[in-house]
């Protein structure tokens, strides 16, 4: 700034020339100068005033503005403290914004140019290369969700190669360009997830569009049958997205509504039809409720099913098929606390399985489900069921008529059937999984949903795919005439029909 102008000054003089130390007031009144002078121009340490109220303080060289100093703007309330030349900032400095923005590291004619850090009013940080006051080249970001990029920046952007840290565990590395995913890249989801491929404005470029459960729409089996399911991810085209791993798919069967307890003529049906089990809407023209699966666990070749709930309704209705007095103590049917508790469900809805086996994650496009195996029904549906048999015998009024041996026998044998099913989940009071044999299950021929359902968690992209089914029918098994046969009937000389037909 130059000097020539007339003005007011007051202070030390050399040879007719401002030198020393003094205060110069300019023509115009906008700048006046309180400082140090040689040779007539401000020179050393000084303080320029602006009649705004803005100033500058800090060194003076040859009447210009060179080296550290502090500026301060009164209309922005923005200050700077760092290196100057000709009254620029240019150098390393801080540049303090009123709106609590901050930023550290080098200037060039006044611009943010260079390495610096830069620290927005929310709390957000970069720190890296600036250009022309903007982010370019190579620097990291946090951003104030806790996000936390590294990489390249082209004018502000993220574009080129990068590393995105994300506050919920997904991680990123790959090509970025307008400030997105594109371009070769892998992720690793927060909910186990992985892509590794083409991205596309920040979409993966192969997206699984729907779960195909492999072979015959409709299986046709027998009781006790153990079935293996492969699961693909396939694209609109129908190609395996080998490119994604990890989706979390979940198997379970349901049985046609209806068809359960079709020929159970005991009255506890129309009470579990109060209690209710959700009813379903299959692809195959008709409703279903929930049935439970068994699967192998990791440990032995044991299978594993959930204990089977029935509500306390259920429980209070099993005590009254029960005559008071006319059984023997080893039979009384009260259960204790614990029983209760394993039994009962507050819902009143499903029993569902959770076991390893009926999760799988996929794995390049696919998943297997090995040896899944209808459970033997529920156990509220098993003991109405079992109370068919039981209850003409354990009415007070055939009690009273009947009092010979072949009633006590087929009473025992009814009790019998009941006691160890609630005395095994009674042993099961703290876990909710029961160890079973194969040869123990007892699946009822009808129509069987098989489904297969996404359950990652959270969403891989915000949304599941939709699931997969298939129709399980089990048909009855072909049994010899020795199996019909029982033991008892036997000894009494009692035939089957096909005895009969066989004799004719």
């Amino acid at each position: 700034m130059a000097d020539s102008s007339p003005g007011l000054y007051r202070g030390e003089m050399k040879e007719q020339r401002r030198n020393g130390y003094g205060r110069y007031i300019y023509s115009n009144s906008f700048f006046q100068y309180e400082g140090e002078w040689k040779e007539g121009k401000k020179h050393g340490h000084g303080k320029l005033l602006f009649k705004d109220g803005s100033y500058y303080e800090g060194e003076f060289m040859d009447g210009e503005i060179v080296g550290n100093g502090f500026r301060y703007w009164a209309h922005t309330g923005n200050t700077y403290s760092g290196q100057f030349l000709y009254g620029e900032l240019n150098g390393h400095g801080v540049m303090q914004y009123k709106d609590g923005k901050k930023y550290e590291g080098n200037f060039c004619y006044g611009i943010q140019e260079g390495h610096g850090r830069l620290t927005d009013k929310d709390g957000q940080q970069y720190e890296g290369s600036f250009y022309k006051a903007k982010r370019h080249g190579g620097g990291k970001m946090r951003f104030k969700n806790g996000d936390e990029y590294e990489g390249d920046w082209v004018l502000d952007q993220r574009q080129g190669h990068g590393v995105l840290h994300c506050a919920d565990g997904t991680f990123y590395e790959g090509q970025w360009r307008n400030d997105t995913f594109n371009g070769q890249g892998s992720i690793i989801h927060c909910s186990g997830v992985i892509y590794d491929g083409q991205w596309l404005n920040g979409y993966p470029a192969v997206q699984p569009q729907k779960m195909v459960i492999l072979g015959p729409e409709v299986i046709d089996t027998v009781p006790g049958s153990a079935h293996t399911f492969h699961i693909q991810l396939q694209d609109e085209e129908g190609e395996v997205t080998e490119c994604e791993s990890g989706r979390l798919l979940e198997i379970s069967a349901g049985i046609r509504d209806g068809e359960l307890l079709a020929s159970s003529k005991n009255s506890l049906y129309k009470i579990m039809e109060l209690l209710g089990r959700q009813v379903l809407e299959s692809p195959f023209g008709f409703e279903y409720i929930s049935y439970p699966l068994m699967a192998p666990t990791s440990e032995s070749p044991e299978l594993q099913v959930s204990a089977s709930s029935a509500g306390k309704s259920l429980l209070a209705q099993l005590e009254l098929q029960v005559p008071k007095g006319d059984t023997e103590p080893e039979f009384e049917s009260t259960p204790t606390d614990s029983a209760r508790n394993t039994l009962s469900n507050e819902d009143g809805m499903e029993d569902n399985v959770h076991c390893n086996s009926c999760s799988q994650r996929v794995e390049h496009g696919s998943a297997i489900f090995i040896n899944i195996i209808l459970a033997t029904p529920p156990t509220d549906v098993l003991l109405a069921m079992q109370l068919d048999d039981a209850q003409e015998v354990l009415s007070p009024r055939k009690m009273k008529k009947r009092k010979d041996k072949i009633h006590v026998e087929k009473l025992a044998t009814s009790q019998e059937l009941l006691m160890p099913t609630r005395s095994r989940l009674m042993d099961q009071s703290k876990t909710r999984l029961i160890p079973i044999s194969p040869k123990d299950v007892v699946t009822l021929p009808g129509e069987y949903v098989i489904m297969v359902r996404e359950v990652t968690s959270p969403p891989f992209l915000g949304r599941h795919l939709p699931p997969a089914f298939r129709l399980l029918r089990i048909l009855p098994e072909k049994v010899s005439v020795p199996k019909v046969l029982s033991d008892k009937g036997r000894k009494t000389g009692l035939k089957s029909e096909t005895q009969k037909d066989a004799g004719n």
